[in-house]
């Protein structure tokens, strides 16, 4: 998502750079959306994988409304015929026959599950897609899903600031169902890696500017919780990023973390996270100062927090 916006300035070669060393390393799970851009995303990873598509796992997402031509306009839709559409629009622009895990971006409140979850398994039929997703679904929502369908992983915040997912029944869910987790914005938006100590460290078309854990005394008080990683990780010999990665690996086998980078000497840091051992006591130290309620102002602003859990 940041190589196409929302975090600053776009550089297409060093992010087709970062994709390539990622592959190189061994990473192969690549996520994407036809709303990162919009559209330009898909388009900068297809042509990243070009002549590599067997070394990848590729994921991309459908059902947020947004176009070139209206970037701004909020909407979700999972009717058949949109779904039907917008895979094969993102086929086309990722340049490839098959997507091997497909997402509904937000669930569409207007739209039962079973019908979109419907027209997704007839792309899989197709063989169009492989597997389907959903992303920050509601437990009921993601039982309903499985009932038409596998589902082979659902995809929601959760990072040692975002931990929602551990008491709202959605992590518990996917356990009892055998539905792989995916974990986006392990590093809390870049916050958990302790790079970012004031607002002005963002540029002026930071969306994380509008977020309320950046703002005022929740950014100032997140920043003490911040520091206690960066404690920790000096002690580890590791960095604060590493550290918070290695924390998300810690909660499970199920739980694979997509942080985000446009920078290939981060991608390398992140790469190295899982070598990070934690003890007991690490971990039980991270998860008592991270306590849901020591993380002060919500995830996203009113209006997006109101798409989730749908």
């Amino acid at each position: 998502m940041g190589m196409s916006e929302f975090y600053g300035t776009r550089n297409d070669a060093e992010s087709t750079a970062t994709l390539h060393a990622a592959l190189d390393v061994g990473i192969n799970f690549l996520d994407t959306a036809d709303a990162y851009g919009p559209h330009t995303n898909e388009v900068l990873i297809g042509k990243a994988i070009n002549g590599r598509r067997s070394e990848v796992v590729l994921a991309t997402k459908f059902g947020y409304l947004r176009t070139p031509e209206e970037p701004t306009k909020k909407g979700f839709c999972g009717r058949r015929d949109y779904v039907k559409a917008a895979c094969e629009a993102s086929l086309r622009r990722l340049g490839v026959e098959t997507i091997d895990l497909y997402f509904q971006h937000r669930v569409d409140p207007e739209t039962p599950i079973e019908e979109t979850v419907g027209a997704m398994a007839e792309l899989v039929q197709e063989g169009k897609l492989r597997h389907l997703g959903l992303c920050e679904a509601a437990p009921e929502t993601i039982r309903r899903a499985a009932a038409v369908h596998p589902i082979a992983a659902v995809q929601t915040e959760y990072s040692l600031w975002t931990r929602d997912v551990e008491s709202d029944g959605v992590l518990s869910t996917c356990r009892e169902l055998g539905i792989g987790f995916v974990s986006y914005s392990p590093l809390g938006r870049g916050m958990l890696t302790g790079q970012i100590r004031a607002l002005d460290d963002l540029t002026a078309d930071d969306y994380r500017r509008n977020n309320p854990r950046f703002q005022g005394d929740a950014f100032t008080r997140n920043l003490q919780l911040v520091n206690q990683v960066s404690r920790l990780a000096e002690e580890k010999g590791c960095t604060p990023a590493q550290l918070a990665l290695a924390w998300v690996l810690a909660q499970g086998s199920d739980i694979v973390p997509i942080p985000g980078t446009k920078r290939r000497e981060r991608l390398a840091e992140n790469a190295s996270a899982p070598k990070v051992i934690l003890t007991p006591d690490d971990l039980a130290l991270l998860s008592h100062a991270f306590a849901p309620e020591a993380v002060s102002g919500d995830r996203y602003p009113a209006s997006a927090m109101a798409t989730v859990r749908k």
